[in-house]
């Protein structure tokens, strides 16, 4: 009994010790011969791009075809597209030359086909037709870039500016796959400016460079110290923003420059369940008369699953702003001048309710400035009416503002 205990023993530590195979990832057989190549290839050539329609080989362990080719940078290109399709897109072409692709089936062993060479010629580039809709205009305090994306690629735009000995220096970056680009650049001296401008989109192809001389216009944040909520006067049309769901928590008008933009309670939140009552509006008194040239506003960001979640709720989609030198007591409308009309849009345009990209949350997070009409007379007084809101109702939240101009 002991010897065949004994012997049960040295089986095991036997089949431990050479019984176990390490496992390899593979498939189950190799198959080294080659598939045959795709065929039937059509080119459709496109803006910075190409895509192929082919008809695949008949082999049943096929795994995927691949395109190999230069771009003009000299870097070696390769995409891939699975044996469950028979398109794939050729990227990356900064100009309109003709190119030479080599085509490979490959099997599910990676042993690839005969390369098939197809020649492609891809059209304009679409950074090009970003290039030429650029505008550099003077702006308070900076400048503003306005071009279009209509093709909504993954472009930069890239603005410098000429320092000295230094030569042309970077001053920003707009990345963006908007259709339309509208963005200041705040900051500057009021002196005039030698700008340069170039477009690059992901694969580092880029335009030529746009050069110009702006002046930027003078404006200053105007000191929060002297803001002044209005209260107790409440006009036809405005609410208290003193509101919580359990009532206990201090929401009011003066929560909006208090330099918290995230925190709630520190918020400017007119009551959800106002409903009849039409457009929300708040008034403040921004404490000096001035010429005023913008605003900035922070939205209030819920929290959804764990994520700070802007474009939601009481964040304001369509609103106005008007402002007064010296506003009507009983709150009229004709002592007011609008403005603006604005409308808040998610720059990645996803129509999701809540669904947001990682640029919309950059760009929420920094604030909206919001620009007024110049061609108006010195006002002190500012008044936010919310025409509709990202939930579909009228009530706003707003947890912070500055207000920019020149006092002098």
């Amino acid at each position: 009994m002991k010897s065949l205990k004994s012997l049960s023993i040295i089986s095991v530590i036997f089949i431990a010790l050479f019984g176990c195979k390490k496992d390899k990832l593979g498939p189950l057989s190799y198959n080294g011969t080659a598939p045959g190549p795709i065929s039937n290839v059509t080119v459709l050539n496109q803006a910075g791009q190409a895509t192929l329609t082919y008809t695949l080989p008949r082999e049943l362990d096929l795994s995927y075809v691949k395109a190999v080719y230069t771009l003009a940078s000299g870097v070696q290109r390769e995409v891939k597209s699975s044996f469950y399709t028979n398109k794939l897109v050729l990227d990356g072409f900064g100009d309109t030359l003709e190119h030479e692709v080599k085509v490979y089936a490959v099997n599910k062993s990676e042993v690839s086909s005969e390369p098939l060479t197809v020649k492609i010629r891809p059209l304009e580039n679409s950074i090009w037709e970003t290039f030429r809709s650029l505008k550099v205009i003077p702006d308070f305090a900076g400048i503003n870039i306005q071009a279009k994306n209509k093709a909504k690629a993954d472009i930069a735009i890239i603005p410098m500016r000429k320092v000295g000995y230094k030569g042309w220096v970077q001053i920003d970056g707009i990345y963006t796959s908007s259709d339309s680009v509208n963005r200041d650049i705040r900051g500057l001296d009021t002196i005039p400016l030698e700008v340069a401008v170039v477009v690059r989109d992901r694969f580092l192809n880029h335009t030529d460079t746009l050069f110009t001389t702006v002046k930027p216009l003078y404006e200053t944040p105007l000191s929060k110290s002297l803001y002044k909520t209005m209260n107790p006067v409440i006009w036809p049309g405005d609410q208290s923003a003193h509101y919580s769901a359990s009532g206990s928590s201090d929401t009011g008008i003066h929560r909006m420059w208090d330099g918290e933009t995230v925190v709630f309670p520190s918020c400017a939140y007119t009551p959800a369940n106002i409903t009849d009552a039409g457009p929300h509006s708040i008034t403040f008194d921004i404490g000096q008369l001035a010429q005023l040239s913008r605003i900035v506003i922070w939205d209030y960001p819920e929290t959804i699953n764990g994520l700070k979640t802007w474009f939601y709720r009481g964040d304001m989609k369509n609103f106005e702003i008007w402002g007064s030198a010296d506003p009507n007591p009983d709150g009229s409308w004709d002592s007011w001048v609008k403005l603006g009309t604005y409308e808040s849009v998610k720059p990645s345009g996803l129509p999701g309710y809540g669904d947001l990209s990682a640029e919309d949350r950059d760009i929420a997070a920094a604030g909206f400035s919001w620009k007024f009409r110049i061609d108006v007379p010195k006002l002190r007084y500012l008044r936010i009416k919310c025409i509709n809101n990202w939930m579909g109702t009228q009530f706003l939240m707003i947890t912070e503002v500055q207000v920019y101009g020149n006092p002098h």
